[in-house]
C-alpha cells in the first residue's frame, strides 16, 4: 500500500466536509473547527494562496486500485519570527484505520514543515480525553510539554488541553 500527502484542492472539499462531520471523527476535532463546505473551501483557497503560512492537506492511499482519499491534516503559522507552526485536524477515515496511516502521513508532514518550509518548532494540542491522539503524538516523536487544565468546554464538560512540541533534533536521523 502506498501513501502520499498533498495540498487539498477545491475538488477535495466534499470529502473534507464529510470527514470533519463523521461520527467517529467529529468528537475529537476542535469545537471551532470548520465543518461546512463554504468554510472549508475558504481554508483550501487560503492554503493555496499562503502555502508557507497555512496548509490544508489530504492523505491519499493506493491499495492497488488507484489513489483514494483517506484523511486530512493542516497547519498554520503560530509565530512567524520564531518559525513555529501549529498542527491540527489530523483525521483518518474509519475505513482506513488500523494501518498506522496517520503515523506515516504525520511523519512526512512534519518533515515537510521542518525541512521544506523551514519551521523550527511544531506544536500540537489535543483534548485530554483523546488517548489515541496522545499516543500518536508520542509515537511520532512529539514531547509532552504541559496541560491546560479544564481549558475547553466540550461535550458538556470542561476538558484539559494537552500540549506537545517537536523540534528537528527530536527526530531520529
Amino acid at each position: 500500500m502506498s501513501l502520499r500527502i498533498r495540498r487539498a484542492t477545491a475538488g477535495d472539499v466534499d470529502f473534507l466536509v464529510a470527514l470533519a462531520n463523521h461520527e467517529d471523527v467529529e468528537p475529537y476535532l476542535a469545537a471551532r473547527r470548520a465543518r461546512d463546505a463554504d468554510s472549508i473551501a475558504d481554508e483550501v483557497e487560503r492554503s493555496l494562496r499562503e502555502p508557507d503560512d497555512f496548509g490544508r492537506f489530504v492523505i491519499e492511499v493506493d491499495d492497488g486500485d488507484g489513489w483514494r482519499l483517506a484523511g486530512s491534516m493542516e497547519f498554520r503559522v503560530e509565530n512567524k519570527r520564531s518559525r513555529v507552526a501549529r498542527l491540527a485536524g489530523l483525521a483518518v477515515h474509519s475505513d482506513f484505520r488500523g494501518r498506522r496511516l496517520a503515523d506515516e502521513a504525520a511523519r512526512r508532514f512534519d518533515l515537510h514543515l521542518l525541512d521544506d518550509l523551514g519551521y523550527h518548532r511544531l506544536e500540537i494540542e489535543c483534548y485530554g480525553f483523546n488517548d489515541r491522539a496522545m499516543r500518536h503524538a508520542e509515537r511520532i516523536g512529539f514531547v509532552r510539554e504541559g496541560v491546560r487544565r479544564k481549558a475547553y468546554w466540550r461535550h458538556g464538560e470542561w476538558v484539559d488541553g494537552v500540549l506537545y512540541g517537536l523540534l528537528r533534533e527530536d527526530l531520529p536521523e
